[in-house]
């Protein structure tokens, strides 16, 4: 059976890793529909050549072979790990590790496949890139630029460069650079995140504007309406809602856990009701108390 099972990475990397991950396909390949998310991401496959997955500005479907087990990280917008290159080269890109971090990626690798099983194999990648960041420096205003474009509360742009004492092209070109997309691409995909995060805990709507169901869940998440949510997530996800949102609860239903993603999104949500968490009786699947 294909699983994927997402954790909080180790506390040296919380600022820059939103998540990690370990998939395991079955016995039979399986499509997985990676989506935009601001930020970069590495793969690797255990046995296999690693790869970065640049940002994405639609959905890229990825044809897993039979068997395989992936170690993944999912980093932040705005904080990759350290490239040869600038994040705006990179975008919708998947890339050998080997070619940016030369024999690194490849020793890396082995030692991977070395420890026997995955969660081991993911705590040696952990470990390496936390001595990796020590020698990086990301863009200070870029960070709390992102910060600023979270989901849930309407940012203008060109207010936003104002307030971190940049021009609008300024903002522009450093989010480029750092993030691989300019601040509205970025808000934009984060507000789809934050509708995400809503739907995959579960979270009731707010009824703001009367609305309820996932009508609700949009307006919560920033959108305009429901027609506003369906064209901004045929264009992220290359699916209507209904199509993805079906397959998405089928895939959740199936052994995937995907609580460490959008932990951080809903708990960055200023509402207090929104933010508390209770775990379920198996201790993994975080569910969202009432709005």
């Amino acid at each position: 059976m294909e699983s994927y099972l997402e954790r909080a990475p180790v506390a040296a990397l919380a600022g820059v890793v939103r998540t990690v991950w370990i998939q395991r396909t079955g016995p039979t390949a399986y499509a997985q529909r990676h989506l935009p998310t601001g930020g970069v991401e590495l793969h690797f496959p255990i046995g296999g050549r690693p790869q970065l997955l640049g940002p994405l500005t639609g959905a890229e479907v990825e044809i897993i072979p039979a068997h395989t087990t992936i170690v993944g990280v999912r980093f932040q917008p705005g904080t990759p790990p350290p490239l040869p290159t600038v994040l705006d080269d990179l975008v919708d890109q998947r890339l050998g590790l080997a070619d940016l971090w030369r024999g690194s990626a490849d020793r890396l690798a082995e030692a991977m496949a070395l420890a026997g099983t995955p969660e081991r194999a993911l705590g040696i990648l952990q470990a390496h890139l936390v001595q990796a960041f020590r020698s990086s420096d990301s863009d200070r205003l870029v960070r709390a630029a992102v910060q600023a474009l979270m989901p849930w509360q309407p940012v203008n742009i060109d207010a936003l460069a104002n307030h971190l004492a940049l021009s609008s092209s300024q903002l522009r070109r450093r989010c480029l650079q750092s993030v691989g997309m300019t601040p509205k691409v970025l808000q934009r995909t984060l507000r789809f995140q934050g509708f995400l995060a809503l739907f995959q805990a579960g979270a009731a709507a707010s009824g703001r504007r009367g609305a309820d169901g996932t009508a609700g869940l949009a307006i919560d998440a920033g959108y305009a309406d429901q027609a506003h949510l369906s064209r901004e997530c045929l264009r992220l996800t290359g699916l209507t809602p209904r199509e993805f949102l079906g397959a998405n609860a089928d895939r959740c239903a199936c052994d995937h856990d995907h609580s460490a993603s959008y932990r951080t999104y809903l708990a960055s949500r200023p509402v207090p009701e929104l933010a508390r968490f209770v775990q379920d009786s198996a201790g993994r699947k975080l569910v969202v108390s009432g709005a």
